[in-house]
């Protein structure tokens, strides 16, 4: 008889806690259901964006090879208002940013590296599009531009960019501070890159003493 009596007051403690919590474990669970398909749905959705993305890149490809100009920057400007958060996003803009500056359309070139610039997710390309950024900045003259461009660079690119930053400060007629950049460049990058630092080296000894 008493383990009939402990059995009901069981069921009655079970119901007295549902009655308290029920609503609560309900919500929890739906919660967490929710948040569970959510993250499947957004899985798919970045999956079918880097296909697409990575079909539109193999675009980009033929129209470079083909030496499409207009193809080259529709897609770009494809890839930058439809698959801006792929890694197809940044390439693309790297890519068709030397295609234009190879067509002679520097305000194109122009307009994907300061895309890249700003949006590129990977920092290699990030960095690299300000480097050449930099350079074509330079090229139109607008040295504040580019030396701001060239401020504070991560330390796995210090040696190029103060290398660039010489190049800006020589065309300023800035010849010492010219000189202390391409010293610093020289601090800076690998001792085995021999290439880099002979070219480096050439640039700095041309300042004279």
């Amino acid at each position: 008889m008493s383990s009939y009596h402990e059995e009901q007051e069981q069921i009655e403690n079970v119901k007295a806690w549902w009655k308290q919590y029920g609503n609560y474990v309900i919500w929890t669970l739906v919660i967490i259901m929710l948040a569970y398909g959510g993250w499947n749905l957004w899985r798919y959705y970045e999956r079918k964006q880097a296909v697409e993305a990575g079909v539109l890149y193999r675009e980009l490809e033929t129209a470079v090879d083909a030496k499409d100009k207009a193809k080259v920057a529709r897609i770009a400007s494809d890839m930058e208002s439809k698959f801006s958060g792929t890694p197809y996003a940044q390439m693309t803009a790297l890519l068709a940013a030397k295609t234009l500056a190879d067509a002679g359309d520097t305000a194109g070139a122009k307009a994907q590296l300061q895309w890249a610039a700003s949006n590129a997710k990977d920092d290699e390309y990030k960095q690299l599009a300000k480097l050449r950024l930099a350079g074509v900045l330079l090229d139109e003259k607008a040295y504040d531009e580019a030396l701001k461009m060239l401020d504070n660079p991560p330390a796995p690119y210090a040696a190029l960019f103060a290398d660039r930053r010489g190049d800006v400060l020589v065309a300023q007629s800035k010849v010492a501070d010219a000189r202390t950049a391409y010293k610093l460049a020289l601090e800076k990058l690998d001792k085995q890159d021999s290439g880099m630092r002979q070219f480096v080296q050439f640039k700095l000894d041309a300042l004279g003493a």
